[in-house]
């Protein structure tokens, strides 16, 4: 049997208001991650490594940093077809904007003319994950299905926080797509644990462009992927669901298996970040057969200096850009980004630190997060008084963690 020929579709129009102020000016799937990432990087490179080469990012909201991250480091070659390309909403279809996934998909249903693939990949924007697509394409082939979704193992009790599968006793079979329900269906055999959508979706191209025509006629949908085009597939008896547990990325360690983070909340992208400064992180990104792809800044490597008495430069458990001054202060289970310098005799502690922040000497920061370009002046102290930081006007998520919106000098 040929390959097929697959376009992939990268929903990235999110405003990501739950990741604000991160999101105050820039796309959520433009929110940096990792040090050198954008979290679109890791939906991108998974594609590309799994050998899908005809990417469409459909993008809306603030999404000038967004559409130049593509079209700066997403560079494929033309010559073999291939390409990345950022699609801005154009109302093809009238006078309005997207008013939801299945909707930006309508009206940019010319790529998929343009293109006429056999499969179509829609595929979110904003996740944390290593994932092979390609196997999964090959499960949606095998069975016949007309979409295929893929699924996540969670425990019943966190899984009224997302759309949850309820599957036949195949265990592939979807029979019903529930969205945060109060009482999940269990796996079958898994009595306390529950599918999760993952927001990835194979399609065979006929039934996702009859499935959008039927939304669009329809006033009474939302025009979700998620919320209407999959319901309606899942009544008409086309849908299966892949099991992400059953999905083998070259290169992953045991502790990489099944590790998937959405990170739409201030909280769960502080925590997948601390998931990355561990001995033995959780999520790895030394993972050279499978890695994940972005343009890497022209900056030095990083730099620590002084080592006397107490001032030294030193960083623990962390991680490090490049770019980055450590002169004389203590970084301690934290991301700096490109850019980043730490003052003689300051500490930064549980702390995610974006491009070019300074910190200042004796300067205190912990348990928060510091967009691009904030300045934390000397002996100013941030995060540790979580009411003081409130009475400043930062954000304090509700596990605690602080937030400086990009380009603000810290007042005491």
């Amino acid at each position: 049997m040929a390959e097929p020929r697959i376009l992939a579709i990268v929903l990235a129009g999110g405003a990501g208001k739950r990741l604000a102020p991160l999101t105050a000016d820039r796309a959520k799937p433009a929110v940096p991650f990792g040090g050198l990432y954008r979290l679109i990087d890791f939906a991108l490179s998974n594609l590309v490594n799994a050998g899908v080469r005809r990417i469409c990012v459909l993008t809306q909201y603030k999404s000038h940093s967004l559409d130049r991250h593509v079209s700066q480091t997403w560079r494929l070659s033309t010559l073999l077809g291939n390409y990345v390309t950022p699609v801005p909403a154009q109302q093809r279809m009238g006078p309005h904007w997207y008013t939801g996934s299945a909707d930006a998909i309508y009206q940019s249903l010319n790529l998929i003319y343009d293109d006429r693939p056999d499969v179509v990949a829609v595929f979110g924007a904003d996740h944390v994950y290593r994932m092979d697509m390609m196997q999964m394409v090959d499960q949606h082939l095998a069975s016949g299905a007309g979409v295929t979704v893929a699924a996540i193992p969670v425990p019943r009790s966190e899984a009224t926080s997302f759309g949850v599968i309820q599957t036949g006793p195949d265990g592939r079979t979807v029979e019903a797509f529930l969205e945060k329900p109060a009482d999940p269906p269990a796996i079958p055999g898994r009595p306390e644990m529950s599918y999760a959508s993952m927001g990835n979706y194979v399609f065979s191209t006929k039934v996702l462009v009859d499935a959008l025509h039927a939304d669009a006629r329809d006033d009474a949908s939302r025009h979700d992927m998620g919320g209407d085009i999959l319901p309606m597939l899942v009544q008409a008896g086309l849908a299966q669901a892949y099991n992400f547990m059953d999905n083998t990325v070259p290169g992953a360690d045991p502790r990489d298996v099944g590790y998937w983070r959405d990170v739409g909340t201030l909280d769960s992208y502080f925590d997948a970040h601390m998931d990355l400064c561990a001995v033995h992180p959780i999520f790895n990104l030394y993972n050279d057969e499978w890695p994940i792809l972005t343009n890497v800044p022209s900056q030095p490597p990083a730099k620590f200096v002084h080592d006397s008495g107490d001032r030294v430069g030193r960083a623990i458990n962390s991680v490090v850009s490049n770019g980055v001054i450590v002169s004389g202060g203590l970084v301690r289970d934290s991301v700096l980004s490109p850019g980043v310098r730490v003052n003689s005799w300051s500490q930064v502690e549980r702390t995610v630190v974006l491009d070019n922040t300074i910190i200042g000497r004796h300067a205190v920061v912990r348990d928060a997060i510091l967009d691009k370009n904030v300045v934390v002046p000397e002996g100013v102290v941030v995060g540790v008084d979580k009411e003081h930081d409130r009475a400043r006007g930062f954000v304090v998520s509700p596990g605690g963690i602080t937030v400086v919106g990009k380009g603000t000098e810290v007042r005491p």
